[in-house]
């Protein structure tokens, strides 16, 4: 959430980084400054009626230990017009609080000075290109072909227990799901990150706090009898651990991971590009999430791109990396990095990360503030990252591995499957 005060100092590079998100409600810049005005008025009303009251209460004391009873009790009649006049003002002054409020949640987080305008994925800024893309014969099978091959994965059974979107993974297509969420926590875990474990299903306040709502209640699964939302990612859960909370400074970074499964329903999504694992309504995600201070967010931002590039090459796979266009990032973003594997079999890139930093557009909604040196308090910035998000990169390691004698394990993951070969 943009802080009113930031607002009112910066309209018009507020308004220019907005038309680079391509947001289109622009008026509510100038209703939220007027807002806040009425609201200063109200508030400053409020506080001479108050500080007028407050002196009155003090003369009628002193005429009253003076012996002028009189004075005193023509001072004392007008007490209860002031805490009538208190007491409208109050309610005006809450009234105008939460209209500003509801307008200043609208507002999506300012994109950073380097994010490119533009409005579709086709206007993405490719940043760089990693790994040679795979020569498949002719007779390659597309993942969802292997999945039935090798008795890896059953989508129609899914769709028989729940609905489309929700596979059931078998045999070692299960035993390489598993291997790669260990694989992927024990790789942040080395990085510094402590694994947490957390719950699938949160609040409306948590969903909040991050951004999800009122943004996106309509990829959200919603259980109406609790209000409860399950999750679409562990960024929810996990960078809500620290709503109203105040951290030492020396305490930062404080980097957290964590496994989940997610769930999103993707509502309108259909077609040959959302086949097989390409888009699911659920699926399993290892997260990376960081607090830190404003001054390294950016660099530690470079970090994470860099531990899930990490992953992505010691796998093996082929992948590049995309600075997303203001039109395509989400609301709460101010810089987000996808990163991208080639599918062989499918010959098109296959999105298999994010990793966004947040500024304080988080940490303002969830009021998670740090102790600086000083010992003031101030905002602390958030920053996530899929490391990684399994489906698709099951899908590219099935295609890009498959040979005549059956689709080789990546070698960082035998330890893990404790099987070399998928034949």
């Amino acid at each position: 959430m943009l802080q009113v005060s930031y607002i009112r100092d910066n309209r018009e590079q507020v308004l220019e980084r907005l038309a680079v998100k391509n947001f289109k409600q622009t008026e509510l810049v100038d209703e939220i400054i007027q807002l806040d005005d009425k609201r200063r008025q109200t508030q400053t009303s409020m506080d001479n009626v108050s500080a007028e009251a407050n002196s009155a209460a003090k003369q009628i004391g002193d005429l009253m230990r003076a012996g002028k009873k009189d004075e005193a009790e023509t001072i004392k009649a007008k007490t209860g017009a002031w805490k009538e006049d208190i007491k409208k003002l109050g309610e005006q002054l809450a009234f105008i609080e939460e209209e500003l409020y509801q307008k200043q949640v609208l507002l999506p987080n300012l994109p950073h000075s380097s994010v490119p305008k533009g409005v579709t994925p086709e206007e993405n800024e490719v940043v760089l290109e990693n790994g040679s893309k795979p020569t498949l014969p002719a007779d390659a099978l597309p993942h969802w072909e292997l999945a039935a091959k090798y008795n890896l994965i059953d989508f129609e059974l899914g769709v028989k227990i729940t609905g489309a979107g929700f596979p059931v993974y078998k045999n070692k297509g299960a035993k390489l799901q598993r291997a790669l969420i260990n694989f992927f926590i024990d790789e942040a875990e080395k990085a510094g990150y402590g694994e947490v474990s957390v719950p699938l299903m949160v609040n409306e306040a948590s969903g909040f706090g991050t951004g999800q709502l009122p943004d996106k209640e309509g990829q959200m699964y919603h259980v109406g009898v609790d209000n409860l939302y399950l999750i679409p990612t562990a960024e929810v859960p996990i960078t809500n651990l620290y709503r109203d909370v105040i951290l030492k400074g020396e305490d930062l970074p404080v980097k957290n991971c964590g496994h989940t499964p997610c769930f999103r329903r993707e509502a309108g999504s259909y077609g040959a590009h959302v086949r097989g694992l390409n888009r699911l309504h659920q699926f399993d995600k290892v997260e990376i999430v960081q607090i830190v201070q404003p001054d390294r967010s950016y660099e530690v931002l470079e970090q994470m791109s860099a531990h899930v590039q990490g992953l992505l090459q010691k796998l093996g796979l082929p992948y590049r990396v995309l600075r997303l266009c203001g039109g395509d990032m989400g609301f709460a973003s101010a810089l987000t990095y996808d990163m991208e594997t080639w599918s062989a079999a499918q010959q098109r890139w296959l999105e298999v990360s994010s990793v966004s930093n947040f500024e304080t557009f988080q940490s303002n909604r969830l009021k998670l503030r740090f102790r600086n040196t000083e010992g003031k308090t101030q905002l602390a910035h958030t920053l996530n990252g899929s490391a990684l998000a399994l489906p698709r990169i099951v899908a590219t390691l099935l295609e890009n591995n498959q040979t005549e004698k059956g689709i080789r394990v990546p070698e960082v993951l035998v330890p893990y499957t404790k099987f070399e070969w998928i034949d």
